[in-house]
């Protein structure tokens, strides 16, 4: 908090300004003359000046990104504030609004009609964990950090302008006879608790939903947006080791903040992301890490969050990113293939996972599926489907354990390709076929996500439980300032004018990466679209999994101390000097230089983030 000094006359006083809910300062702003009247709950978005009234508030207001946000005259700019410490004037509330960015808003809702919130607590400003990923698979535990993930490009690809031919892909195939038939019988330690509030199983849990901002993610402050929650460990669940609130006490200031949703990430599997170093978890399925994580980390979570207290809270939790994905592509990895086992491995305690928190109406599920870059060939693609069908079909509730499947959790996947499809010709050759998409099927995230959804129907998971979402936290690429690598930095307006296939790609896609495997702090990324329940189709809603700024990896070996107090590894693709490997075609890394160990702020990622934002 900051300290004004104001004198007036000969006393002065000190005012509080808390960062999120405190005391606006008073000063002595005329009040505007409104224009019209307006209706609560209310929200205003983008680029305006404007002047309205209403004669009540409700429970809260909140603003971000705003160069005015007055109310009777007294600014409350870019604050959560509970509108019982706002008085009305002559009994009304005008209110003045300026934003000169198009992501500028402002919003009054809660439940009218007398009702007092508590103040939550304010921000401690401590950095939530990050999604990283390694290849150094060496001597680092413990890491609460999760992998973004990696491309696989189709072996044996040349890229020969005139090839035809689809690539099988299948060294990296694996095979999942052994690990989708297995059903895990639920044993609850606890009975759900009676609904008291919004009951019942909501067909869109995102629809008239208020989600809890996260007052430990730094870049609330400048977007006042929902982020989810990673319980990435057991001490985050308890609130122990340096984690300053325990789930129950993020869903204690959900309710303090008048919220009726809460979006977390469950994320601590046994042999967690097992084809990488830096995001590896604290669990071994060699060491009774099954055990561990059934009875110390989901009974727990269980146990917390089926308090009566919480029944009105919606609880959206995507299921531990990276794994199922991982058992396609990785196999051939000693801890993947480890977690192919069907006692111990990522389906059967995934289905556990299910079988435990899906009896809670108020719970939603959402499972994790990579993103095309990953699986959009067909010899990822298709295993994918049967692997993740069986998976939830073999639980105890069958399709009706889930409510969908998230999108690029963590990544820079964009939504759409605007002036490209896949099989679009260019001399004679379809755009798919081009370096950056190595004859992938997918191009962009909405095409996989479409025919994803299609595909789970097909394998009988019904429509209304393979709802999706996307992760748009990063896959803006807006503006300039993209990496050196590219032949065009600035977001294209328009398709190319080249015949040459590659330089046509180039010049036309609004993913400016070098490759689609370079995923650690990229260079010239921007955040995409604000966390939304109106979302364009295949999409149910936007997220922002991944908290903007927090970095994905040191961009240098960092060692065991004061900056990496948890020993975190290296993985050479967070240093912007490495040329690559075959995961990203041997392009460079595209990292942005100087970047912190996972889980730390990067305030110049998180700035560069802000000025790429697109839309």
């Amino acid at each position: 908090m900051n300290l004004r000094r104001i004198t007036l006359a000969a006393t002065i006083l000190i005012v509080m300004v808390m960062s999120v809910i405190g005391t606006p300062a008073a000063h002595a702003a005329t009040v505007c003359t409104p224009t019209g009247s307006i209706s609560v709950p209310y929200a205003k978005d983008g680029v305006a000046d404007t002047c309205v009234q209403t004669t009540s508030l409700c429970t809260y207001i909140n603003s971000w990104n705003l160069t005015t946000l007055e109310i009777n005259g007294t600014s409350y700019l870019n604050q959560y504030v509970f509108t019982n410490t706002i008085a009305p004037l002559n009994g009304t509330y005008t209110i003045h609004y300026v934003s000169t960015v198009a992501w500028g808003h402002f919003e009054i809702g809660g439940t009218c009609g007398g009702v007092t919130p508590t103040t939550p607590a304010g921000p401690t400003n401590t950095p939530s964990r990050t999604p990283t990923r390694t290849i150094t698979p060496t001597g680092v535990t413990n890491t609460p950090s999760r992998t973004p993930t990696r491309t696989i490009t189709p072996t044996g690809v040349t890229n020969t302008p005139t090839r035809t031919n689809t690539p099988t892909n299948t060294a990296t195939r694996t095979n999942t006879a052994t690990v989708t038939s297995t059903s895990v019988t639920n044993t609850p330690t606890r009975t759900p608790t009676p609904c008291v509030s919004n009951c019942g199983h909501l067909a869109n849990p995102f629809s008239g939903a208020n989600f809890y901002v996260n007052q430990q993610w730094k870049g609330h402050t400048t977007f006042n947006v929902p982020t989810f929650v990673w319980l990435d460990s057991i001490d985050a669940v308890n609130g122990t080791n340096g984690y300053p609130l325990s789930l129950a006490g993020h869903l204690d200031a959900a309710l303090a903040q008048g919220r009726n949703g809460i979006e977390i990430v469950i994320y601590d599997l046994p042999n967690r992301d097992c084809s990488a170093l830096a995001s590896n978890g604290e669990l071994l399925i060699a060491s009774g890490g099954t055990a561990r994580y059934r009875s110390e980390y989901i009974d727990v979570i269980y146990n917390v969050i089926s308090q009566a207290k919480y029944a009105g809270l919606r609880i959206v939790a995507v299921i531990e990113p990276d794994s199922l994905p991982n058992l396609i592509t990785n196999s051939g990895i000693a801890k993947c293939a480890e977690a192919t086992s069907s006692t111990d491995g990522y389906v059967v305690n995934t289905q556990y996972t299910l079988n435990k928190l899906h009896p809670l109406s108020n719970f939603y599920a959402y499972i994790d599926i990579g993103h095309a870059g990953w699986l959009g060939w067909p010899a990822n693609f298709n295993p994918a489907i049967t692997l993740i069908s069986n998976m939830i079909k073999g639980t105890n509730a069958g399709a009706a354990s889930v409510d969908g499947f998230v999108d690029n959790t963590a990544n820079n996947q964009v939504e759409t390709e605007p002036y490209l499809t896949a099989n679009q010709q260019i001399n004679g050759q379809p755009v798919r076929s081009a370096t950056f998409f190595s004859y992938n099927d997918y191009i962009d995230e909405s095409t996989f996500d479409v025919a994803w959804k299609a595909a789970m129907i097909s394998a009988g998971i019904p429509a209304a439980n393979a709802n999706m979402l996307i992760d748009t936290s990063r896959n803006g690429w807006g503006n300039c300032g993209g990496s050196q690598y590219m032949s065009q930095n600035c977001r294209p307006t328009g398709a190319g004018t080249s015949t040459d296939l590659n330089t046509f790609v180039n010049q036309s896609r609004i993913d400016r990466r070098p490759a689609k495997g370079d995923w650690c702090n990229q260079n010239g990324a921007g955040i995409g679209k604000l966390p939304s329940s109106s979302a364009l189709a295949p999409y149910q809603a936007y997220v922002w999994v991944k908290p903007p700024g927090e970095s994905d990896g040191s961009s240098s070996l960092v060692p065991t101390g004061p900056d990496n107090p948890g020993g975190k590894g290296f993985d050479q693709m967070c240093d912007p000097t490495y040329m690559g490997n075959s995961l990203n075609q041997n392009m460079n890394s595209n990292a942005l230089p100087n970047a912190p160990v996972s889980g730390n702020w990067f305030q110049a990622q998180f700035d560069q983030l802000v000025a790429n934002k697109y839309p």
